[in-house]
Parts: C-alpha cells; structure tokens; sequence
C-alpha cells in the first residue's frame, strides 16, 4: 500500500486504460479522484468498481482542455480531499486522417485534447503539490513518442505525443527541486481493453516480440511505479508498455 493517504487524480479516468490506472492506484492505497467529459453511466460504474476496491473517491465532470475547466476540476478535488499527490494525465482523443485530407479542427481537437490537457492540468495541480513538496506527475504518451516517431494518418496524434514527451522532461527539470518528479508511459495499442492479465498469458500474438497482447493491467503496472515513494530518484523518463513493439 504504497499510496497510503496520498490522493491521486486520474484524467478520463472512467473507462479502458484510465480506469484501470484508478483501480491500481486505489489497490496501493490511494484516495481517487477520476474525470469524465459527459459519459455519467460509464462514471458511475467505474466508482463502483472503486468503491469494491475499497477505496475513497470521486467522479468529476470536467472540460480539461479549457484552463478554467482544469483549475475547476483541480479546486473540487482539493475541496474534496484537502491534497492532491498524483495527477495522471490519461486524456487523449485519436483520429486517423492524412494532413491533406484532415480538417483543421480535428488538429485542433487532437492537440487540445493530448498536449493542452496535460499543460492545463499540470499548470493547475503544481501549487498543490509544491506546498507538499512532493508529487508525481504520470503523463500517457504513445509507443515511440520519445523519438519523434512518424506514421501516415496519424500526422496530429503522433506530434501531440512528441510533444507531451518534451514538455513532461522540461517539467521534470523545472520542478525537481520541488519534489515533483515527471514521467511518461507510452502504452501500445490495446485492442481487447477488458482482457485481464490472466487472460492475456493464455493467449499468444505475434504483433509482440513477447508472444502474448497488451492489457491495461501492463500499462498500470508501469503507472503504479512512477507515483510510488520507490521511484522518487526516476524522473525525466519515458517507458514503453509494448512488449517489444516497435523497438
């Protein structure tokens, strides 16, 4: 129970990975506070798996990709819990389209959505974790990301990636001396969300070196490491969740 009494705060937090992330971090022992953008039923259902967990939390609607929406979000949590350790930057819509053929509102949305949340988010949950002088900062970017990677008709999501990659290792050197440290997990694409680790052993596909498909188990694993008390010395760092893939 390494999250014992700290709070953690995980965006889109109500379905596949995000929800699996809360999960996790309520099995280590943390208070959660999950977000959601309109889908109430999905919500609800998710604090009832926390709530099993054994967990004290909370379901927050919230805009993260307005400042005011994230500012909003961050005062209800600090309302709720009087803290905030750990914010989990889960957000990030996906779209496929060429930059020829895709409008400019969807390059606007994929950033708003995967780069402007994180700022947003991040800029709003520094002062709480400064006055604690401790905090983890988990941001998901997507395989590869760390190197700029490039794949056609993802021209929007893969630079909003790159770009979360930067920003999260100039944060982590900006708020180091705070006791903020700044990762990314870079999860690979998880086609069967609701496959349990379990399952997934049983199973084999030749997509990953390792033989066997990802779960948001794998990804959660990753994320219960950087918001831990043990990882306190890693920052900086990208992980890639991906068996393998594209190595």
């Amino acid at each position: 129970m390494s999250l014992r009494n700290r709070v953690a705060l995980i965006t889109g937090g109500t379905r596949g990975i995000g929800r699996g992330i809360a999960l996790k971090l309520a099995r280590d022992g943390a208070r959660i506070a999950i977000g959601y953008r309109s889908n109430k039923s999905a919500a609800q259902g998710a604090l009832r798996q926390l709530q099993a967990a054994g967990a004290d939390c909370v379901a927050v609607e919230a805009d993260i990709t307005s400042a005011v929406g994230a500012e909003q979000f961050l005062k209800t949590v600090s309302d709720r819990f009087g803290r905030l350790d750990v914010l989990v930057n889960n957000v990030g819509d996906f779209r496929w389209g060429t930059l020829a053929e895709g409008s400019l509102d969807d390059w606007q949305n994929i950033f708003s959505s995967n780069l402007m949340s994180v700022v947003f988010m991040s800029r709003a949950a520094l002062p709480h974790m400064r006055r604690g002088r401790w905090g983890r900062i988990i941001n998901l970017g997507a395989v590869g990301a760390e190197r700029a990677f490039g794949q056609a008709k993802i021209s929007a999501y893969a630079s909003a990636k790159a770009a979360v990659v930067a920003l999260s290792r100039s944060l982590a050197l900006e708020e180091a001396k705070n006791g903020i440290t700044v990762n990314v997990v870079n999860p690979s694409s998880i086609d069967e969300k609701d496959l349990t680790l379990d399952e997934a052993r049983r199973m084999k596909d030749a997509r990953f070196p390792i033989g066997r498909p990802p779960t948001v188990e794998d990804v959660a694993a990753a994320v219960s490491f950087f918001a831990s008390e043990e990882a306190e010395y890693v920052t900086g760092q990208v992980v890639n969740v991906s068996g393998g893939w594209m190595l």
